[in-house]
């Protein structure tokens, strides 16, 4: 049975926006995946080092037909396919593809922490995935999407734009 997924999607490096339609292409074609609807694109300042280029975010929304750890592992095969280099934590990245939430599973086992620790904290998530699924509750926090984001400590600027992955 299919597990409805967000997916968080940003990239800080070189053609910012062909790089997440590259990676929403390679993550429609995923057999185990079917495609439902992402965000609109939003440019948001960096978190953590601030000197480093501006980022362009998105959220995808997918029903997922494997378990939470294969899904990661597909994930990070798409990055590492489209070219992201290890670099410092909160660097700079060419794709950065992270599970936001998997159903409503709770996981803590290394890698794979869900929902994603750091979303509540984060605006250049939170306002994206309020576009998807505002009144989604967060089975760690009991919370809306709407309610974490109004309660968001973060103050990052999250700018609209006018562009597009199809």
């Amino acid at each position: 049975m299919a597990v409805r997924a967000y997916v968080g999607m940003g990239s800080n490096l070189g053609d910012r926006l062909e790089y997440l339609r590259r990676a929403v292409e390679r993550l429609r074609s995923l057999p185990d995946v079917t495609w439902r609807r992402n965000s609109p694109v939003y440019e948001t300042e960096p978190v953590g080092i601030k000197e480093q280029p501006a980022f362009l975010n998105m959220v995808v929304e997918a029903d997922v037909d494997s378990d939470a750890a294969s899904f990661l592992a597909n994930l990070k095969s798409i990055e590492a396919a489209l070219g992201r280099t290890a670099r410092e934590r909160w660097g700079p990245r060419e794709i950065d593809l992270d599970i936001l939430y998997f159903g409503s599973e709770v996981i803590n086992d290394g890698p794979l922490r869900l929902p994603h620790p750091e979303l509540a904290r984060r605006r250049f998530v939170l306002v994206p995935l309020r576009d998807l699924a505002p009144d989604l509750t967060d089975p760690l926090r009991k919370k809306s999407v709407k309610e974490l984001l109004h309660a968001c400590p973060d103050s990052g600027v999250v700018r609209t734009t006018q562009l597009i992955v199809p």
